[in-house]
Order: structure tokens, then C-alpha cells, then sequence
């Protein structure tokens, strides 16, 4: 068997920044363990798997241990590859149907704006391994599908270490750290509204370079802290990424870069 593949770098203005996705075309869908199989040798923090039905598409997201309900720079580089790659529709927007309902990416010049559900955080009890994962006290803890830690400061959230094994333990999704942006660390000169990373040990992604889904509970929560529905956002991984969002509600939007790295076949008996 012999399948499409590409690799894109999402939420990024050129190669190697941003997060890699890799995305497979697909006529039907494969068993799931052969789907599974693959995004583990892909050993990236997601692959995105769709099959177009008429004019929309359904679409999977796995991650090198489980598949997830939701995945914003995935779903970014499939759009892109349909769109601007593979050129498979007319027009600059692609709807597609996953275990999150519907979702939709619009070309808007260089950028592609992912329209989400919101998922506002709420007050939670921290789980007994949370602060012990990070290494240090958050001055607030919120939870939606993932805890929400917030810090007082971009340095703080720059400066932690986590402790993978510890944070594997939690109960939620994931954890995601955000502060306020102050520019001057990431990017000297240039002001964001919020700085994040986010670490999800327990679902195969030790940090996440760059995280759509993630900004579905970092989006609600900075535009009511901040008074403002569109904000400028950092995720300060190693390989950094900008994300361009806005607040519509009960839906967010999200939008970024996208630059294809590479494009191959898989072959597998």
C-alpha cells in the first residue's frame, strides 16, 4: 500500500519553526491500529488523517499514543495542504467534520483562521501532582479539557522545567502555563498580549512546540482579563510560534502560518 504524505510546520512564518504536523490523504479509512501505527512512526506531536465526502471532509488527529478529540495545528496544516498543496477545492475556505463537531479553516492571505469552539476555563482544585509536575506555585489554577496555570510573568513561564513523569499523572488532558506578554524575552521589541507552552506527557507530547487547541481556553480567558476581543499571542517552545486570535464567543478564532517542509509516500505491505 502506498500513501500520500506531507509534513507541514504550522503557526510558523518560515521552516522549522512552528509545530510539525504531518497530514495523509486518505480514499477510505484504514483500521485504526495501522492509523495509530503510523503517527507513532512519524513520532510527531500529531498526524492528521481525512477522507473527503462531497464537499466537506472528515478528519482524525493522532498523536504517537492515542488519538485526541481535537487539534488545532493539525488541522491548520490539512487545510493548507488542501487548499494551497493539493489544490482539492475552490475557494479559500474547507469544512471538516471530527469528534469536535464541525470545524473550519478560511485562507486569509498568508494565514489560515481556524474556527473553534470555545471552551472557557473554570475554577478547579489543582490535582496533588500539578504543582510537583511544574516545579513552582502558579498564582492561579483554571481548568476546561486541560488545566490552565497562570503565572505572574512571561520569564516565570519561560524559566520552567518540568517534570514529565510527574505531570503524566494528571488527570486532565493536559496543562497548559500562560502569563502575560511583555516582549523583550521571546522577541525583543515586539509586544503579544499572552505567552503560553503546554505539556501533555500523559498523551505521548512531552511540550507542544505550538497548540491550536490549547488557545480554545487561553482565548476566553485573556480576552475577559484583558477587555479585548483580538489578541496577539506567543507560545514560547523552543521552536516558538504566533498565533493571531479572536474571541467571537461561544466560538474562537484562530489563526497563523503554515509552510509545507516536506512531501512523500508511505509504502507499507
Amino acid at each position: 500500500m502506498e500513501l500520500a504524505i506531507y509534513q507541514v510546520d504550522a503557526f510558523a512564518s518560515a521552516v522549522f519553526r512552528g509545530n510539525p504536523a504531518a497530514v495523509c490523504p486518505l480514499e477510505q479509512w484504514l483500521p485504526d491500529e495501522t492509523l495509530q501505527n503510523i503517527a507513532a512512526e512519524n513520532n510527531l506531536s500529531e498526524t492528521a488523517y481525512y477522507v473527503r465526502k462531497g464537499g466537506r471532509y472528515d478528519l482524525r488527529w493522532f498523536t504517537p499514543a492515542v488519538e485526541v478529540d481535537l487539534c488545532g495545528h493539525a488541522t491548520l496544516a490539512a487545510a493548507s495542504v488542501i487548499l494551497d498543496v493539493r489544490r482539492e477545492i475552490a475557494g479559500p475556505r474547507v469544512a471538516f467534520d471530527s469528534r469536535s463537531g464541525e470545524l473550519t479553516v478560511t485562507r486569509q492571505e498568508n494565514l489560515y483562521a481556524l474556527d473553534f469552539p470555545s471552551q472557557p476555563p473554570r475554577p478547579a482544585e489543582a490535582h496533588p501532582l500539578l504543582e510537583l509536575g511544574l516545579g513552582a506555585k502558579p498564582c492561579q489554577v483554571l481548568a476546561a479539557q486541560d488545566y490552565l496555570c497562570v503565572f505572574e510573568s512571561e520569564e516565570q513561564v519561560l524559566a520552567l522545567k518540568p517534570d514529565m513523569q510527574a505531570l503524566a499523572g494528571i488527570d486532565l488532558r493536559g496543562t497548559i502555563v500562560t502569563a502575560p506578554g511583555r516582549g523583550g524575552v521571546t522577541a525583543p521589541g515586539r509586544d503579544c498580549d499572552f505567552v503560553s507552552r503546554f505539556f501533555a506527557p500523559g498523551k505521548g507530547i512531552p511540550e507542544d512546540p505550538v497548540t491550536g487547541s490549547s488557545h480554545t481556553t487561553l482565548i476566553p480567558y485573556w480576552a475577559k482579563r484583558l477587555g479585548k476581543s483580538k489578541l496577539f499571542a506567543r507560545q514560547i517552545s523552543r521552536r516558538g510560534g504566533e498565533l493571531w486570535c479572536q474571541d467571537l464567543g461561544d466560538r474562537v478564532r484562530i489563526a497563523g502560518g503554515a509552510v509545507q517542509y516536506l512531501q512523500g509516500h508511505i509504502r507499507f505491505l
